[in-house]
């Protein structure tokens, strides 16, 4: 059923929405300050591959200090990216068959929001 769900997934916008990730995050890796956003932003594109059968769970240990004071600083771009998946996923909801696909918008929106010390565990 994961499989399923992720080969729909990436038919109905999946695979763009991970370019776009992967493009920005791209971009923001040209100077040294934006490696560190770079580099989570090309988590969020892996994660928007696969998203059925993967979940998001913070870093073992307690996140450091630079992990919250990053976060923060992401917030300048990550409010306006939040609101459109849980924008995405409340539409999605709405009917039966995109309940799923709105839950994975809702995961998107927590992982987008705060994305320094956290990490994204695949079952596949």
């Amino acid at each position: 059923m994961k499989l399923i769900g992720n080969i729909i997934w990436l038919l109905c916008g999946g695979l763009e929405a991970a370019l776009g990730y992967f493009m920005a995050g791209t971009i923001m890796c040209i100077t040294i300050i934006g490696i560190p956003f770079g580099l989570q932003a090309i988590k969020l594109g892996e994660f928007m591959l696969w998203p059925f059968g993967s979940k998001v769970e913070l870093l073992p240990g307690q996140p450091g200090c630079l992990s919250t004071i990053m976060n923060i600083l992401w917030l300048v771009v990550s409010i306006p990216i939040c609101l459109v998946h849980l924008l995405f996923g409340a539409i999605l909801c709405v009917t039966i068959i995109g309940i799923p696909f709105g839950v994975q918008h809702f995961k998107f929106a927590g992982i987008a929001l705060t994305p320094f010390g956290r990490t994204v565990k695949s079952d596949i």
